[in-house]
């Protein structure tokens, strides 16, 4: 336990019940911290409609915001600055926070980082977030998103740029908020994922699809681009047997089953809805290759989950996933959005002999042990303590 306990704010747009990367990251920052014996408040969007309250849960105090929905997404929620400037200054005067740790630079970040430095408290900004992961969301043409992704990048370069430290989950996210963000001095800080935790269980047993089992997870949105994936499956040669699993909710899944339709695949594929960690993990140790098409990943929490379970790796070559491709002695990098490229890929991942297989699957767990949860929790605590890490900012 440290000497010196640290009252924590951590303050973000997304958070459990949520499923995203984004969301699962500060669970995971609440918990660990937690159990480092740090006091931990989470401030957060409520996830329906009603006054602002406080839940008491076993990683966090978390207080949630009054929200409000939108018409252009299923489960994003609003919080307009004149409802909850005045409520974040009062959880201030209640909490005392000794350190702000804000995960987003919009409505919830933006009002904690300017109460916290008003009152001169130490903040750390990280970055989970492309602005063009909105694009989808609003109803606008190409040219005026573009304009709405410059004016993204300017606020959050004018809004982070206030913390003490600012990072970011790789040397390839800290490039994009370099160029876009105006940003000089960003530090790479993996996610972190807790590689043991996707080992299979003494006498565990795997049930098999009766083929080779293609896997992705993640939310059914357009920038995640499963509609190649799906493409790509019906392209492998039909003596592989192969099957997709596709885990995780979103507003494509409808367009997503009609195209399975339409290609006459709905034997192969079989989409699983939402589902429990347990059952994630599962479909992790059955997978004989995990596919992450998305093209807007600042790390890609599910690859590395996957990678954990020493499955091997088919990720777009795109953003920062081929941070998570080690010279393809764990699996390949496609062109994004070629579908035949995929296929192709994914066709050499499951002609391979067992014991190869085997080979990619042990250099994907490599792989994620480099990015252990306590290496994460370390360097956070360092960064709250007052650490900068100069020699590791890029």
């Amino acid at each position: 336990m440290p000497e010196n306990k640290l009252v924590v704010l951590i303050a973000a747009d997304t958070y459990p019940p949520d499923v995203n990367g984004a969301a699962q990251f500060c669970y995971r920052l609440a918990k660990g911290m937690g159990a480092r014996g740090h006091e931990m408040h989470v401030l957060a969007a409520r996830n329906n409609s009603g006054p602002s309250f406080t839940e008491i849960r076993p990683e966090a105090q978390v207080h949630r915001l009054r929200s409000h929905s939108i018409f252009t997404h299923p489960t994003y929620r609003l919080c307009y600055p004149w409802e909850i400037k005045r409520e974040i200054a009062l959880l201030f005067d209640r909490v005392k926070p000794d350190v702000v740790h804000i995960q987003c630079h919009y409505m919830i970040g933006k009002a904690t980082i300017e109460e916290a430095v008003r009152r001169g408290i130490r903040v750390i900004a990280t970055n989970h977030f492309m602005p063009e992961n909105l694009n989808p969301f609003l109803p606008f043409p190409e040219w005026f998103l573009k304009i709405v992704a410059k004016n993204s990048w300017r606020d959050m370069g004018k809004i982070m740029g206030k913390a003490a430290v600012v990072t970011t989950p790789t040397p390839l996210a800290a490039k994009a908020m370099h160029d876009h963000a105006f940003l000089r001095k960003v530090l790479p800080v993996s996610n972190g994922i807790d590689a043991a935790a996707y080992e299979p269980k003494a006498g565990e047993e795997i049930v098999s699809l009766g083929g080779p089992s293609v896997l992705f997870a993640g939310r059914l949105a357009e920038e995640k681009h499963v509609d190649v994936l799906i493409d790509a499956m019906a392209k492998l040669p039909a003596e592989l047997n192969a099957h997709l699993e596709i885990v995780g909710g979103g507003e494509v899944r409808p367009a997503l089953e009609a195209q399975v339709a339409r290609l006459g695949i709905g034997d192969q594929v079989h989409f699983l809805g939402l589902a429990p960690d347990e059952e994630l993990r599962q479909a992790y140790l059955r997978a004989s290759v995990f596919v992450q098409p998305g093209t807007a990943e600042l790390q890609s929490l599910v690859s590395l989950e996957a990678a954990s379970a020493s499955t091997p790796l088919v990720l777009a070559n795109a953003m920062a996933l081929p941070h998570l491709i080690d010279g393809e002695k764990n699996g390949f990098l496609f062109e994004p959005g070629n579908s035949a490229d995929l296929a192709e890929k994914i066709n050499r991942v499951l002609s391979l002999p067992a014991e190869e297989l085997k080979v990619m699957g042990a250099a994907s767990r490599a792989l994620a042990e480099r990015h252990s949860m306590a290496s994460t929790l370390q360097t956070f605590e360092d960064l709250y303590y007052g650490a900068s890490y100069e020699d590791k900012i890029v």
